[in-house]
């Protein structure tokens, strides 16, 4: 088997999507389960996906929209963008694999921020390219200097705004000083998984907007995942510099990757803004309270526009984390090294959050 498998794919380390609730209930029979570590929306998904979920039977027997074309139609409206540079994907991290697949060769160079949403370096380490991380500063900023230094001359560039993990965000000035060095030769992959979450606020940028008319190939990632609660149907989207990018991520993406249900959900989701605009809230103002809960608890936290937050636990990540469990609350323990003393904690209901702020004080 060893000699069977690429040498890229053997150094991979396995994804740590962490446990399920039916798992942890299992193995350590909790009263209360706070699932905290999958950066899920505590207010699930707009009651529009239940109706529109009700008519899936007719259409399970037949194959979906292989481009789905009705939910790019809706995305490109809302987005002011031409349907025809969009593409929908098994999640976003589909089309993060796709853009690996369609642009890298062996010994080319991606730059990525450190730490690391992980599958935007096992990706280009699959396709043989070699992935030059970009630290964090020590108070979590990025260092936007030593980014664009990296970035020249890479085929590609690779980051999550906000951050993922730590949450800290590229401001809009550092932003458009980025994207003046780049080089259409280096294709730019902005990932805004959690996007509605910071939109809006003082001095952070959509990248659609930042890029739109530049003359670089780019790809902006977003997901329905997050703040519209559709985790579990898998509905990511990107928007393409041009149709003609978008053209040859289509070729490397699997056929039919968008589900029926994945589709009627993902119109119905995108169609309530209010039930959007609600999980928004809750999370910001939550995120501020138990932000300020740990630092007053002697914690360092990094500053967050995501809707989790990256918690210095001083002391190894995995053993806070097992004993977590056995509380019944879930976090994710950060791996990467020099971070292993960090715990990323989704933003949850009240009661989950404070659950979890209680049970970690008893912890540590």
């Amino acid at each position: 088997m060893h000699k069977l498998i690429r040498s890229e794919v053997r150094e991979l380390s396995p994804y740590n999507a962490g446990l399920t609730i039916d798992e942890v209930q299992a193995r350590y029979h909790p009263p209360r389960i706070a699932k905290l570590g999958s950066n899920e929306n505590p207010l699930g998904a707009s009651p529009h996906v239940t109706t529109a979920l009700a008519s899936l039977a007719k259409a399970v027997a037949l194959y979906p929209d292989p481009s789905a074309r009705t939910v790019r139609v809706a995305l490109a409206k809302s987005l002011d963008i031409d349907a025809e540079a969009i593409i929908l994907g098994n999640g976003s991290e589909e089309l993060i694999a796709a853009a690996c697949r369609a642009v890298l060769d062996p010994g080319d160079r991606m730059v990525t921020f450190y730490p690391s949403f992980p599958l935007h370096e096992d990706y280009a380490t699959t396709m043989g390219a070699n992935v030059e991380r970009v630290s964090v500063e020590a108070d979590f900023s990025v260092p936007l200097d030593r980014l664009i230094a990296a970035g020249r001359g890479a085929k590609m560039m690779m980051f999550s705004n906000p951050m993922n993990p730590v949450g800290t965000w590229l401001e809009t000035g550092a932003f458009r000083k980025l994207v003046t060095t780049l080089s259409p030769e280096t294709l730019l992959v902005v990932d805004e998984a959690y996007f509605e979450y910071a939109a809006g606020e003082v001095d952070f940028p959509s990248a659609i907007d930042m890029l739109r008319g530049s003359d670089l190939n780019w790809l902006v990632l977003r997901t329905l995942s997050k703040a519209y609660g559709l985790a579990g149907l898998r509905v990511g989207y990107g928007v393409c510099s041009s149709p003609e990018l978008r053209s040859f991520l289509d070729r490397v993406r699997t056929p039919f990757n968008s589900n029926a249900a994945a589709q009627m959900a993902a119109l119905a989701a995108l169609a309530d803004l209010d039930h959007l605009e609600r999980g928004v809230v809750h999370n910001r103002s939550e995120r501020v309270r138990i932000r300020s809960l740990l630092a007053d608890n002697g914690f360092r936290v990094a500053p967050s526009k995501g809707n989790f937050l990256f918690v210095d636990v001083r002391q190894p990540a995995s053993v806070v984390a097992e004993a977590l469990l056995t509380r019944g609350v879930i976090i994710k323990p950060w791996r990467q090294a020099g971070f292993d003393h960090f715990i990323r904690v989704s933003i949850g209901s009240s009661d989950d959050n404070d659950f979890f702020v209680r049970s970690l004080l008893e912890v540590v």
